[in-house]
This record gives structure tokens, sequence and C-alpha cells, in this order.
């Protein structure tokens, strides 16, 4: 397993307010367990990027203690870790004034063996590459995903919709929280990409697609990634992550 991540403020925001995670998380019969998580916040200027390392910060310890006691059913060690980073965010955001109405996205990949678990809350997405072509895997948690599936709006008019950033769902918002919980199956030569809104508002899939497969190297894949968000001028921070079976 290879994987890359990075992050970038954007051209117009003054700070980061994303946070992400790739890494081995530890051992399940002998062999490793990869984690990867990118986390867009939001709140204030104080509130968004505490938000954002908090839940990655409590989401890897949990999903780090599970494994540690050999716990294999990703399914559920994935949604306490998301509960847990919930209710850390809400504990904060009463504990002080400056951070009433933080809250951030999350999405989180685990991959052990032949098994890759996904989860997410909000519009941070998981891709998958197989076979030449990309997938989404996640659904956003979005005003815009809630319209297209009522009817209201046309796929292709969502990309540039005025309030494609407003999103229903939010780690540490509420004091419960419902994320989406998927099983994929990686392959040798798959791709696993993850990332917040400030790269997949910019950059669409078929970008991304060749960027991966037909670009100079995987191993710079991210970057190149980055340099044309950037390129675009990126309103918004930009956070990529990828994973390579």
């Amino acid at each position: 397993m290879k994987y890359w991540g990075l992050t970038d403020k954007g051209a117009v925001r003054s700070m980061n307010q994303d946070a992400f995670f790739a890494d081995s998380v530890g051992t399940l019969e002998g062999k490793e367990v990869i984690l990867c998580l990118v986390c867009d916040g939001m709140g204030g200027a104080k509130a968004g990027d505490l938000a954002s390392a908090t839940a990655r910060d409590k989401f890897v310890e949990s999903i780090k203690t599970d494994i540690d006691a050999g716990n294999g059913n990703f399914r559920v060690i994935m949604a306490d870790a998301v509960s847990k980073a919930n209710k850390a965010i809400v504990e904060l955001a009463e504990s002080s004034p400056d951070y009433q109405g933080m809250g951030t996205t999350l999405v989180a990949a685990i991959h052990w063996d032949k098994r890759t678990t996904v989860v997410n809350v909000g519009d941070s997405r998981c891709y998958i590459i197989k076979n030449s072509e990309i997938k989404q895997i996640t659904k956003d948690h979005s005003l815009v995903e809630d319209m297209i599936d009522k009817g209201e709006l046309r796929r292709e008019q969502a990309w540039k919709h005025p309030h494609k950033n407003l999103i229903t769902r939010a780690v540490g918002t509420e004091h419960n929280v419902h994320c989406d919980v998927f099983e994929v199956e990686l392959s040798e030569g798959d791709y696993l990409l993850l990332c917040s809104d400030g790269l997949s508002n910019i950059v669409n899939s078929q970008e991304m697609l060749f960027e991966v497969l037909y670009g100079d190297s995987s191993d710079t894949a991210a970057e190149r990634m980055m340099e044309i968000a950037l390129s675009r001028n990126a309103s918004d921070n930009v956070t990529v992550v990828l994973l390579s079976k």
C-alpha cells in the first residue's frame, strides 16, 4: 500500500481549516491497517481549524484503540469514532462563545487485507478509481444533493449552483450525528481518493482520473491535482489524500 496527502489554504483564504491523516494505525492478524481521513472545518476564525483538527485527532485515537484491542468490525469502529469526534467538538463548542457554531465534515477510509470501509459526514468525498474509471463512493450531505434527489435540480447544474456549499450534516453541530458507511473492494492497481470540496468544486472527476492514471507518476498525482486547483485561484482550502492498492 502507498498513500499520499497534502493540504493548502488555497488562493484566497488567510488560514487553512482543513485537516487530514494518512498512515498505518496498527496491525490485525499480522497485516497492516491503513487509515486515511479528510476533515473540512467550519466556524469562526478560531473554530474551524480547531474543529477539523479535533475531529481528526479523536477519530484516529479511537480507531487505534480499537485496532490495538483486536477489533476488526470496521463498520462499528468507524461509526463509533465519528461519535467520539462529534462529542469532543460539541463539548468544545459549549465551552466558549468563540467556538459556537463550530463543526466539520469528515470522510475516512480504513483498509486491511482485502477489506475497505468508508465513512462520511458532510460533503468531503471519497472516490474509487478502478478499471480505468472513477466513481464517487460517498454521497454529499448537502442542500444541492437533496434538491437533486427531489428532482428540483439536474446533476449537471449542481457544479455551478450558488448554494453548493451548504451542507445538511456535520460533525460537532448537534449532540447526535448520523454517518454513512460503505464497503468497497480494492484490488491491485486500484486507488481511493479522498478530498475536501476545495478540490472537488474546482477539479472534476475526469481530471482526477487523468492525473492518477495517465499523469507523470502516481507518486505526484496528488501534487498535480493541487496545482490545478491553485492555478484556478482556489477560493477555499484544498485537501487531497490518495491511497494506492
